[in-house]
């Protein structure tokens, strides 16, 4: 058993994959170009919004979408204090102050009602975070966020066509990121990333930074970077954007699964959010014996993931912020107790029976 299979969604889209990569080489166009505008309108109109905006990958989305969205140096973002580095990265990269704002239980989000209490005059912008394929409850988010004129970025590295209030993930706050990484519920094969929004002239800006700061050749407008989207990975994410809905069908299956079976064990703490909304990007359960269950299933031949074991404001790479543990411990608490469970669109139904079934019997 695989934590995630990789190469089955290849062999599934083969034929198309194979087509997409022939045309691109065929073309003799290899960088921006018509496979990156076909992309981006695909993006868009899954997403519900005006404008997509491809990117080299991830953490660059997010660092464009925080200067396009006027994030200067000396201000300060709220971020979760529960989440991938990368978000943390990506305000430290523009000069910005990073301020971390501790999750709520339900969806293990940033919470709403601790964001408005981080509030100083610097704040300038909110990430929200859809961690794990869940969104971050954004109604009350947009309403603190136009109460003080702050620009919202939404991360959505994790939640690729999830739900909130009957809209899109991607089309919730002023601009939101997103990551193509492999690992991802639509993955490129390789990095790649993107921006949505709905906003004209944050969409122009992004266009021009990408490209060293141009939208003419050699005439540079402001210091911009070399973050384009491999045209290629543009190609073969067109190719895969109609098929995502499906994929994130047959992991809601496997998470309906695990809470059908799961929920009454004993010490066993599962996610609380309503299925409708998650495309369970990852499948967390939380346990005080997470190290003795993650070597028993490993035994079994159950791969887990720890996501994410040493939280940003504890990692070396913000030790210059002077944190201490005890400083977040609803996040310190949940980097030692979540464990991640196999999750995707390609898992068996044997897979998924043995991972329950072994479980049962380490805790019951």
């Amino acid at each position: 058993m695989q934590f995630l299979d990789m190469k089955t969604p290849y062999l599934e889209l083969k034929e198309e994959l194979d087509a997409a990569y022939f045309r691109f080489m065929d073309s003799g166009w290899y960088v921006l170009g018509p496979e990156v505008e076909k992309f981006e309108q695909i993006w868009a109109e899954y997403c519900g919004t005006s404008h997509c905006v491809g990117v080299s990958n991830g953490l660059d989305a997010l660092c464009l979408g925080l200067e396009a969205g006027g994030v200067k140096p000396g201000d300060e973002v709220i971020v979760p204090a529960n989440t991938y580095i990368a978000s943390w990265l990506a305000v430290s990269q523009i000069g910005a102050i990073p301020v971390p704002v501790e999750p709520e239980e339900k969806t293990f989000n940033v919470d709403p009602a601790r964001i408005e209490v981080a509030i100083t005059s610097k704040t300038t912008a909110i990430i929200a975070v859809h961690l794990f394929g869940t969104p971050a409850d954004m109604n009350p988010i947009m309403q603190i966020a136009e109460k003080h004129h702050l620009f919202v970025l939404e991360d959505n590295a994790q939640a690729q066509g999830a739900f909130y209030c009957g809209k899109r993930t991607g089309h919730l706050g002023h601009a939101a990121a997103f990551s193509f990484y492999p690992a991802k519920n639509i993955g490129a094969f390789g990095e790649a990333g993107a921006i949505t929004t709905d906003n004209t002239k944050i969409a122009a800006k992004i266009k021009i930074l990408r490209n060293y700061g141009s939208r003419i050749k050699y005439h540079n407008e402001c210091k911009g970077y070399n973050r384009r989207i491999d045209a290629l990975q543009a190609a073969f994410l067109a190719v895969k954007t109609p098929y995502l809905d499906d994929w994130n069908t047959r992991r809601r299956a496997v998470a309906s699964r695990y809470f059908d079976d799961l929920s009454e064990i004993p010490g066993l703490l599962l996610p609380q959010s309503q299925l409708a909304e998650s495309v369970w990007h990852q499948f967390i359960i939380r346990s005080e014996q997470r190290d003795f269950l993650q070597k028993k299933l490993m035994d079994q031949g159950i791969p887990t993931m720890i996501h994410y074991p040493i939280p940003p404001h504890l990692s070396e790479a913000y030790a210059d912020m002077e944190f201490r543990k005890g400083d977040f411990p609803i996040t310190e608490n949940w980097a030692e107790t979540f464990l991640s469970l196999p999750i995707g669109p390609h898992m068996l139904e044997a897979e998924t029976e043995h991972i329950i079934i072994t479980l049962k019997q380490l805790l019951i």
